[in-house]
């Protein structure tokens, strides 16, 4: 069995590589051979912390999986992460584990891809700016995969505690050699009527800005809130939005508190959402029709987009 680390995965597997694999992962997700269920949170309420189990399995790849990932918030405080994870990846055929693989960088890469793909038809071909609300390990992967797909030439960054957008500031022009400019904003609704792209990637249970500042055109990405009390973005956003799709279905109506505490008050209703990454993939459902659409994407990860991404790494770990 394979041991893979992270710095492994960071050496030897690329953004564009992790692009490709979830979108792949969205038509398999799509094809109905393979089994994927809402994942399993478990509180662990003396600690403030949550246990997240997910498994998948695609008779198409050939593989089962099932990722463990830890969120403790108080780990900041220890001087530890706040994000661990680990994948157990199985040949399907034999059920002999062939890897184990720490997956706290793939889930960065992989829910960066699932924004990246969703903003190559969502967010403007002309997008140039980018507001980057949260800036903690998850907005890494954010910022990484909306450059593979658009040109930006300025980064606005915000977090509560500076610190961490001064170090997502060195990571951007250090790690991704991003040559435009990367500036640290006191307020997020100072850009948020100025800006192209929009990705809140926090845990907020309140909405991180203004919505009714969103100007025509923009592109707004939810990844971070991943529980039904969770809600980042308010329902202004939904309320302007011309497209609002999700990464899947299931998974968002189990738990986007972006959807559901506006569909508590009769603010929101399943009925207004357009469709899932797999439809835009599949282009079931058209991106973006014009240059003055409001479109939002929520994601609060999929499993099978896991899968793929692990079985892609464990192949090139492979061969090296």
């Amino acid at each position: 069995m394979l041991t893979i680390t992270d710095e492994e995965i960071k050496k030897n597997f690329s953004m564009k590589e992790c692009l490709a694999a979830v979108k792949e992962a969205a038509k398999i997700y799509r094809s109905g051979n393979n089994r994927q269920p809402v994942r399993t949170a478990m509180n662990i309420d003396k600690h403030s912390g949550t246990m997240l189990y997910m498994p998948s399995y695609s008779e198409e790849v050939g593989y089962t999986a099932v990722k463990v990932v830890s969120v403790f918030p108080e780990n900041r405080k220890r001087g530890m992460k706040s994000l661990q994870s680990k994948i157990l990846l199985t040949d399907a055929e034999t059920g002999e584990h062939v890897a184990l693989m720490d997956a706290s960088w793939l889930t960065v890469m992989r829910t960066g891809a699932i924004t990246g793909v969703a903003a190559k038809y969502l967010a403007r071909e002309n997008a140039r700016t980018c507001l980057v609300i949260g800036c903690g390990e998850q907005a890494r992967g954010q910022i990484s995969a909306v450059l593979e797909v658009r040109n930006l030439d300025t980064v606005y960054l915000y977090n509560p505690t500076r610190s961490k957008a001064e170090s997502l500031k060195r990571y951007i022009h250090d790690e991704l050699e991003y040559n435009g400019e990367v500036e640290i904003v006191e307020d997020p609704d100072e850009k948020a009527g100025d800006v192209d792209i929009i990705i809140t990637a926090t845990n907020s249970e309140t909405p991180v800005f203004d919505g009714r500042l969103v100007k025509p055109g923009t592109h707004i990405s939810g990844i971070g809130s991943f529980k039904p009390n969770m809600q980042e973005v308010d329902v202004n956003v939904l309320k302007k939005a011309n497209k609002i799709m999700c990464d899947t279905f299931e998974g968002c109506m189990e738990e986007a508190g972006d959807f559901l505490i506006p569909m508590e008050t009769g603010e929101f209703s399943e009925e207004d959402m357009d469709g899932e990454l797999a439809d835009l993939v599949l282009a079931i459902v058209p991106g973006r029709r014009n240059d003055d659409d409001i479109t939002f994407f929520k994601s609060v990860g999929f499993a099978m987009a896991d899968l793929v991404t692990a079985v892609e790494i464990y192949r090139v770990m492979k061969e090296l």
